[in-house]
């Protein structure tokens, strides 16, 4: 018996088989090519690989974000959503209006409230955020719940910790969320002394060695911290000691990031996104109640900022991260800043950009001089070339690593969030973004944009098209894999 035709025979049945699944199951056009491409001039690693990474959690939803068991009160709770998000626009000037669109997608997509009367405070890099994150949980009277992707076991994150413990010892509930993989070495120092404190802590989808690969491709990307139900901090910065520039850690490579600090109803959503991972990781089912949701959010709402949160996942029906971002640079009319460490667009995103720039809106990319991943960075500037022509101006960072996830679209809304845009966040990872619609901070933070481009080097559209082959190819072929990355 020839049993080396028999296995080249059940090979080439089960290569057709999972060519027909990755056709069936991979919602986009390019990543079905891409998988298809792997399996095929990739012999068994290929397969292996898509069963790995490549498995759609968008169809088969990873764990539901429906919080509340009973569906009459969840029905309320949306007529409610639906009724106060209405009055919030109609009660908004103009800037806020002219992004209706935006709004009114995040509402009908995810139930995520349009928001008013919040306070809104810019964080730049770690020395402005950390300060204020240790004022509010020294300051908690109910609750901190706090999840990250990265936790370290450094100067701040041991200066949290110990105001957590101390938190727990004086009667307050602290859960705390960390990703298994991005804070994996506070897992055996940091994670103890939490729960010894008092603390509640739980790792998001721990990963296991029997399912190590595909755990391991979904990750909890978010930052988060509620306070009470009132204050809120989200954004680029994990708790690190990287995040913070200052005189005596000269040595260390300058780190630029944004973060935001919300205070008001526009913290509801956070909370409630934190409680839907907490109920993921954990045997508890929490419920909404007036503690996580406390209605002096809404009484003592004496801001005038109004606020939105975008966020998405494996278990979206659609990304609506990717959407949000879609619809703010459709809307712009003059000018779209974007900060991004990680660029690997897809079609959609730069098609946006290019039809923006090519109907006149001036469009300013700025991204990091140097990556911390070569093959990322190749992918990136494989997509340089077709939005210079179109009139983009990008802008390479060089004073250190750029970190921030930001968009300013004409001075009327901010978004400012833990979502690079690339595949990974669009489609893998557990990500969130917060919008204010206001002028003031969007224009807080496009000066913020004008002042990192000064640090910056903008790209000469002619010698970056004319530059030789060699430097172009290795781009070129990164950017083949980038729907994998």
């Amino acid at each position: 018996m020839n049993w080396f035709l028999i296995a080249e025979i059940v090979y080439i049945i089960v290569l057709v088989l999972v060519c027909l699944r990755i056709i069936y199951d991979t919602r986009s056009t390019t990543k079905t090519l891409a998988y298809l491409l792997l399996a095929i001039f990739v012999p068994f690693a290929g397969i292996l690989f898509y069963f790995a990474f490549g498995i759609n959690y968008r169809k088969r939803k990873m764990y539901s974000k429906k919080l509340m068991a009973d569906d009459g009160l969840s029905q309320k709770l949306s007529e409610e959503i639906y009724r106060y998000s209405k009055e919030t626009m109609d009660q908004s000037g103009a800037d806020v209006k002219s992004n209706k669109e935006l709004a009114v997608m995040l509402v009908k997509d995810s139930m995520s409230p349009l928001t008013a009367g919040n306070d809104v405070k810019l964080l730049i890099n770690g020395e402005q955020k950390f300060p204020e994150v240790l004022k509010a949980i020294r300051k908690a009277q109910n609750h901190i719940h706090i999840e990250y992707y990265i936790y370290e076991n450094d100067e701040i994150g041991a200066a949290i910790a110990d105001a957590l413990v101390q938190k727990a010892r004086e009667g307050i509930t602290v859960r705390f969320i960390y990703d298994d993989f991005g804070s994996r070495s506070i897992r055996k120092n940091i994670v103890p002394r939490l729960s010894a404190g008092g603390v509640q802590t739980l790792p998001f989808y721990k990963i296991k060695f029997m399912v190590f690969a595909n755990r391991l491709n979904y990750r909890n990307h978010r930052k988060i911290i509620v306070i009470d139900g009132i204050t809120a901090f989200v954004g680029g910065i994990n708790v690190s000691d990287r995040y913070i520039n200052s005189a005596n850690k000269s040595s260390r490579q300058y780190w630029r990031d944004t973060h935001l600090q919300i205070d008001g109803p526009g913290v509801m959503y956070l909370q409630y996104l934190f409680l839907c991972d907490w109920n993921f990781c954990s045997s508890d089912k929490l419920q909404p109640n007036a503690q996580f949701f406390p209605r002096t959010s809404f009484l003592t709402a004496n801001g005038n900022k109004v606020v939105q949160i975008a966020a998405s996942g494996p278990d979206s029906d659609v990304p609506t991260i990717l959407f949000s971002l879609l619809q703010a640079i459709n809307l712009a009319s003059e000018e779209i800043l974007i900060t991004t460490p990680y660029f690997i667009p897809g079609e959609s995103l730069i098609d946006a950009l290019m039809v923006a720039a090519l109907g006149g809106i001036r469009v300013k990319l700025l991204v990091p001089g140097v990556s911390d991943s070569l093959l990322v960075n190749a992918a990136a500037r494989s997509y340089y070339a077709d939005l210079l022509k179109s009139g983009v101006e990008i802008y390479l960072y060089s004073k250190g690593f750029v970190h921030a996830k930001t968009l300013v679209a004409d001075r009327k809304i901010a978004i400012v969030g833990t979502a690079n845009m690339d595949y990974r966040s669009f489609d893998l990872n557990f990500e969130v973004n917060a919008i204010v619609y206001d002028r003031d901070i969007a224009s807080e933070l496009a000066d913020v944009f004008h002042k990192d481009i000064a640090d910056a080097s903008i790209i000469n559209v002619v010698e970056w098209i004319n530059r030789p082959v060699w430097k172009k190819l290795p781009e070129k072929v990164a950017r083949l894999v980038s729907p994998l990355l």
